[in-house]
């Protein structure tokens, strides 16, 4: 008999475990809700427990889950690794893999060019899953986000991904911070499937598949402590198990399955503990701090480039600390005219800008804004210029979730002594609760 193929089998179907099938220990996943919280939890709201864990937060499930992301992660790496170039943007080479991830690290990061689902749906995704594993460990939302920062950032970007290609700015942005914003959705979306007996439509294989998508982490992990039979990882419970398969020839073959089963009803309180009861929702820092912003711009560009003005759009994902301070990375697009020709020219410009406002308790707010960045013409990378900017703004929110801003800013580049000025009014959304 030979091993011809592996086959894993992720059965997620209800009911209770079958009689003849091996007992298990009950393996559990900690949950906020569940800690005895105490009355100074709040009192550093941007303080990082991840490294201390002062409220009873589980340090050891944390980095349980962070050796297994770490192991996937390898996996994952080498998948995208296979893919054709023009589907994974990753760079083959025969160089020296550490030579290789030295010189991806010293260039970026760059702006990336992968298309739009990779950077916008992908990463928020696995952003999402970082920051479950902190936030299911018992940690609060800014810790969780903390996490998947330094995870995406320094595992996957500065990590595995240098060694294939250059380090990307808007991936080392938008995954933790729109991770954070899906993950938090997950996060309770699992506990609303759990109160409803584990059912999504009314269907058991429904909830246990999207609880599967919810957290794929946790549910993997379930079947590697079935396989080494141990609670090596702290993450639900599955098993292996071995099944001869004919094949056309007459021969056999072995096909392992590696089973990630959830118990419903009578089964529940002996595999994990139940998914009820509602998260405290005193946490100053949620991510209702998140800010995603879409507008228009009017670019002027320094005679020196030789086009001619024109409009583009902008977008800006950020942090809204306070209402007196935020941080954004900003990016502007469009086609401008060549001056003579005519023909027209791909404008970009992209920046890091930090805005302190007046008068934060009104909805009206005058801001100063300023940061670092670069222009780009016709995507061409060798004639990117580095650029400072400063300027001012105003700020009117009409709805804790909305607001309107209207800002000018000069941007000097370094490099050919030029400054373009951009005029831009922008609608800005702040997700969940918005602004308190």
């Amino acid at each position: 008999m030979r091993l011809c193929s592996v086959a894993l089998a992720l059965m997620l179907a209800g009911g209770a475990w079958a009689d003849d099938e091996v007992e298990r220990s009950p393996i559990t996943n900690s949950r906020w809700e569940e800690l005895s919280l105490a009355p100074d939890v709040y009192d550093d709201p941007y303080g990082v427990s991840l490294f201390s864990a002062p409220n009873g937060e589980d340090k050891a499930r944390l980095w349980s889950q962070t050796k297994s992301l770490m192991a996937y992660g390898v996996g994952v790496a080498g998948v995208i690794a296979l893919l054709p170039e023009d589907i994974s943007n990753w760079e083959t080479s025969d160089d020296r893999l550490l030579s290789k991830w030295w010189e991806n690290v010293s260039e970026g990061p760059v702006w990336d060019r992968d298309v739009w689902h990779i950077n916008y749906i992908g990463h928020p995704y696995f952003g999402g899953v970082y920051y479950q594993v902190a936030r299911k460990s018992g940690y609060r939302q800014w810790d969780a986000f903390v996490y998947s920062f330094l995870m995406s950032t320094f595992y996957w970007e500065y990590g595995l991904e240098a060694f294939a290609e250059v380090p990307s700015i808007q991936d080392i942005v938008v995954t933790p911070v729109l991770g954070w914003v899906y993950g938090e959705w997950a996060f309770h979306k699992e506990q609303e499937i759990w109160a409803n007996g584990g059912k999504v439509w009314g269907s058991e294989g429904w909830g246990s598949t999207a609880l599967f998508f919810l957290d794929p982490v946790d549910s993997i992990g379930r079947g590697v402590n079935s396989l080494v039979g141990r609670q090596l990882i702290k993450a639900g419970t599955g098993y292996m198990t071995l099944s001869e398969v004919p094949m056309h020839n007459g021969e056999t073959d072995t096909q392992v399955q590696l089973h990630m089963r959830y118990s419903f009803g009578a089964g529940e309180q002996a595999l994990r503990p139940p998914r009820t009861g509602q998260m405290p929702s005193d946490d100053p820092i949620d991510t209702g701090i998140v800010g995603l912003s879409l507008g228009t711009v009017w670019v002027a560009p320094d005679s020196n480039w030789g086009v001619e003005g024109g409009s583009a759009t902008v977008m800006t994902l950020g942090l809204y600390f306070s209402p007196s301070f935020s941080t954004r990375l900003s990016y502007a697009r469009g086609d401008l005219d060549e001056k003579g020709s005519g023909k027209q020219l791909t404008y970009e410009n992209y920046s890091w800008d930090s805005q302190y406002y007046w008068h934060g308790a009104s909805d009206l707010r005058p801001f100063v804004t300023g940061g670092i960045g670069e222009a780009l013409r016709d995507q061409d990378r060798d004639r990117k210029t580095f650029q400072v900017n400063a300027g001012v703004g105003l700020h009117w929110r009409w709805h804790r979730n909305w607001a309107l801003q209207g800002q000018w800013r000069a941007f000097h580049s370094t490099r050919f002594s030029t400054t373009d000025t951009l005029t831009e009014l922008q609608l800005v959304y702040r997700f969940g609760g918005g602004e308190r």
